[in-house]
């Protein structure tokens, strides 16, 4: 069959948009804030080896992982009409434990299936020492129930026993159950669009544009990567500390460009932390994959051809391929984003006026847990918070936003304060902390809530040490800093810390600037 290029463009938004669908169905039917108001979600279509076809715009740090969470279901357990798996274990293809995934198949008739849907969502409380399942553990057995490939759904019918287990373990069973059942929501509407598609245009046909697109992005980033010039580009940087002990933490890369491949060695790296910051590999695969999509300057599905011209090398036990049983908790959420740090330094020695200076670089996790007074039931709240965006070479780097590997919303004021006992005292811009250059780098945010209960607090952050690099003399930007207001009372405390805070505290979160940039680019 050859392929028509109308008919390409033609599957390429039919597959995205069966994953935009499947996100609006589980934004719309989930509980909890985080999911239905923050978006902290992806959804994905997959042929029947597991490969990625097209990705809804949702998170970049679900990019490379979730194909793996997949392959891993498929390899797991055989799959009928009507199955779907639910995993979340980070050394089988997840990122932490709070996303899980679950996975249906597509059979079309067929006796085997032909191709897959997957959505991940991050669930507020999975269990664990720690409301929010975000601890500063030393274990992945301290983060919260780890669930390996189980058949979740059987032809159709949720299975109510491990149903009832999971909720027996997670300190919010009803909310947990309401998000579960959007997931499968979701998975429905990609199945029942996918099968459509295929009563449409054939099976044969389906499948056959489905490989052509992994095959059109695959073309298209090697040609992004040929205009890099050939060469070798190493770059490092620093996490600030795990948490317990240990400081200043390597995450280094080694890029080397030859023709239309690159390898990215991140060998040089720091060995494995103590505490919850380590990544397993299937994140510093995302990072890889969500940079060099980014560099790509055309619409391309995000898909399996994406990384087919790069090669990714690690070292195991390290902290960008942590080994069972690391603590991982921060892996996906702070050390992604020093690895798209080191990754954007390395190319900025290669492609200057494409690459911007260094953003928040981290996403500033709180997680608050306790009992609602109102409703005399446990709460666990979680959410991410933007900062600023490093400055490029045209423009002044944007302020307050998330960036890099996240890509959620905010929860708004309103819904915060309805769902939890939080009263909000102030969300605004912290002006002046983008990094000064020709072009600037934008400002974090200050976000200030106070307790109406008794509550656990865990923070997990970054940059209260590090700044965020400027590019070429630009200035970095500023450092966050995480404050505690009790009876009138400022006391800074770390990056990473867990505490149990009394009704009437005030939590005052104020997130990194990007960096600058000081060398003119072109107009």
């Amino acid at each position: 069959m050859k392929v028509n290029p109308i008919l390409l463009e033609v599957f390429k938004n039919r597959f995205s948009s069966i994953s935009e669908e499947m996100g609006v169905t589980l934004t719309r039917t989930a509980f909890s804030p985080n999911i239905k108001e923050r978006r902290d979600l992806s959804c994905a279509v997959f042929d029947r080896e597991g490969s990625m076809i097209a990705q809804a715009a949702h998170i970049p740090v679900h990019l490379g992982s979730m194909p793996m969470s997949v392959k891993s279901a498929i390899e797991a357990l055989p799959f009928r009409e009507g199955d779907m798996v639910m995993l979340n274990d980070p050394f089988k293809g997840g990122t932490h434990l709070p996303d899980i995934t679950i996975v249906a198949p597509v059979f079309a008739g067929e006796k085997d299936p032909r191709f897959y849907v997957a959505n991940r969502a991050h669930h507020a409380d999975v269990g664990g020492m720690s409301s929010g399942s975000m601890p500063l553990s030393t274990s992945l057995f301290q983060e919260g129930i780890i669930i390996p490939p189980l058949k979740i759904v059987e032809e159709g019918k949720i299975d109510r026993k491990i149903m009832g287990f999971l909720l027996n373990n997670v300190r919010t069973p009803g909310e947990r159950e309401g998000d579960f059942s959007a997931q499968i929501m979701a998975n429905i509407t990609g199945v029942r669009r996918t099968e459509e598609l295929i009563k449409k245009y054939t099976l044969d046909t389906v499948e056959f544009y489905a490989q052509s697109l992994m095959s059109y992005a695959e073309q298209v980033t090697r040609r992004a990567i040929k205009s890099i010039p050939d060469g070798f580009y190493s770059f490092e940087d620093f996490m600030d500390d795990d948490g317990l002990a240990r400081e200043k933490i390597k995450v280094h890369v080694l890029i080397t460009v030859r023709g239309d491949e690159a390898v990215l060695d991140f060998r040089n790296s720091d060995s494995q932390a103590q505490g919850s910051i380590n990544g397993v590999y299937a994140i510093t695969l995302s990072a890889v994959l969500y940079v060099f999509r980014s560099i790509v300057d055309i619409d391309i599905p995000t898909n399996e051809g994406c990384l087919r011209p790069l090669k990714v090398i690690t070292r195991k036990g390290s902290v960008v391929d942590a080994e069972f049983p690391a603590a991982v908790a921060g892996g996906n959420v702070e050390l992604s984003q020093r690895i798209v740090d080191v990754i954007l330094g390395a190319l900025s020695g290669a492609i200057p006026e494409s690459i911007p200076a260094a953003g928040q670089g981290t996403m500033n996790n709180v997680t608050i847990g306790g009992i609602d007074p109102r409703t005399q039931k446990p709460f666990a709240y979680y959410e991410t918070i933007g900062g600023g965006m490093g400055a490029t070479a045209g423009s002044d780097g944007e302020s307050a936003v998330h960036c890099h590997m996240t890509n959620t919303m905010n929860t708004p004021i309103e819904a915060l304060e309805y769902s939890y006992p939080f009263l909000v005292r102030e969300y605004s811009i912290r002006r002046g902390t983008g990094g000064q250059g020709k072009r600037s780098g934008g400002d974090g945010i200050t976000r200030e809530i106070q307790l109406l209960s008794d509550a656990e607090v865990t923070v997990l952050s970054e940059r209260r040490k590090f700044p965020p690099y400027g590019l070429f003399g630009g200035k970095p930007g500023a450092v966050g800093k995480n404050i505690l207001i009790r009876e009138g009372t400022r006391e800074t405390w770390p990056g990473k810390f867990s505490a149990s805070l009394k009704k009437g505290d005030i939590l005052r979160i104020e997130t990194p600037g990007g960096g600058g940039y000081e060398r003119q680019g072109r107009t």
